[in-house]
């Protein structure tokens, strides 16, 4: 994701205190742009926690060096997964969703998987041809009651 994009995601969503999420967090770039944005607002770092989870093992592990070169904490999950199949973080409700998701992802699930899963509850169950609606859908059902997504 370009740095001016993320820079104005931050800057739209005031990431000053709460839980920081990405579902598909690659290098970490959404959480090193975040704490600038505290740093330069004079606002104060251990005032968020970060969490965040990758599918590709390199890019996982490319994140996770990327926060600790520069002494950022945060969950990533023990090992690289799939928001969808593997969710790192369950029970999370974040205060502010920062994601840049895999656009038009075709055949993401099969047709018998994630039916029933409970991120969709309520609503129709997001197609199999492409994970725009489920990458929308993960990341409301992980939304604390006012928190913001961008």
């Amino acid at each position: 994701t370009p740095k001016s994009v993320v820079a104005l995601i931050a800057e739209m969503i005031e990431p000053f205190k709460g839980k920081i999420y990405d579902p598909c967090c690659g290098s970490g770039g959404m959480f090193v742009q975040s704490l600038k944005f505290i740093d330069s607002h004079k606002g104060n770092r251990k005032d968020i926690s970060i969490y965040g989870q990758e599918y590709k093992n390199t890019t996982y592990k490319l994140a996770k060096m990327n926060l600790a070169v520069r002494g950022i904490s945060g969950n990533l999950g023990e090992v690289a997964g799939d928001s969808f199949f593997k969710d790192q973080h369950p029970d999370l409700k974040a205060d502010f969703i920062m994601a840049n998701p895999p656009f038009n992802q075709k055949q993401w699930r099969s047709d018998s998987e994630l039916v029933d899963d409970g991120r969709w509850a309520g609503f129709d169950v997001p197609p199999t041809g492409n994970a725009n609606y489920a990458w929308i859908m993960h990341m409301i059902s992980k939304l604390s009651e006012n928190g913001t997504a961008g």
